[in-house]
């Protein structure tokens, strides 16, 4: 049975490497210097190069089930995402971080339905989304309006970063929630200012987040912003 993995690495030698071989050369001698840290989700169907434009040595990408940022607790342990954070906030000087959720996204639904059977590290890695989590019935519209809460929920524990919330308060770094609607093909960005996330296609900006001045959880802007939309949908409750 011919080995279709292995073929697609030799038509990347073969064919496509040598169109930007001259490219790489040059990350490899000058080093990179990616602008960009992009966290997303792992799902596959997100696909952050076509979404944004880029091309290699532009994204520093962390890439995990439900885009989930933990939160900064001072240990020194095996934390792969608290570790990239810090590289491209110390290392990298990288002037965005990009917060990218998705539509039907299966991290999401599982914080309703629970992980699989004898995926332990899936159920304690789903405890990081748990308070983006609503108290009502599993619904298309819960699932959407928690999968952007997810995203608001990550600016604000990116806060908790020292070096980032420095670089935010400096202006050096801005932060941006985007919600990506797979069938539509529109990324919707957070707006901290009205607490609405909006069509890439009509915004004025491409997201924003958490600044200095900023007096209470960004969370709590989201939720005023779905109750102003969508009064009999959003529990009295929510967190």
């Amino acid at each position: 049975m011919p080995d279709e993995l292995l073929e697609r690495l030799r038509r990347f030698h073969d064919h496509t490497f040598p169109g930007v071989q001259d490219r790489f050369q040059h990350l490899v001698d000058d080093g990179q210097h990616p602008s960009i840290l992009f966290i997303g989700c792992s799902d596959s169907r997100l696909v952050p190069y076509l979404l944004t434009g880029t091309g290699p040595g532009e994204l520093f990408m962390v890439r995990n089930v439900g885009a989930f940022v933990p939160p900064h607790d001072g240990s020194a342990g095996y934390h792969g995402t608290a570790a990239a954070i810090e590289y491209a906030v110390l290392q990298l000087k990288v002037s965005r971080i990009v917060v990218c959720g998705h539509s039907h996204c299966g991290g999401i639904r599982a914080l309703y339905e629970g992980a699989p059977p004898g995926a332990g590290n899936l159920t304690e890695w789903l405890k990081l989304g748990q308070d983006a989590a609503l108290p009502v019935q599993i619904s298309p519209e819960a699932l959407r309006r928690t999968e952007q809460r997810a995203v608001v929920l990550q600016l604000e524990r990116l806060m908790g970063y020292p070096m980032v919330r420095e670089a935010v308060e400096a202006r050096r770094l801005t932060l941006h929630g985007w919600h990506y609607v797979i069938e539509e093909g529109e990324v919707h960005v957070f707006d901290v200012q009205t607490g609405a996330f909006l069509p890439a296609s009509n915004a004025t900006h491409s997201g924003t987040g958490p600044y200095a001045d900023y007096d209470e959880p960004i969370l709590n802007e989201l939720d005023g912003s779905y109750a102003r939309l969508h009064p009999v949908c959003t529990p009295p409750d929510a967190a």
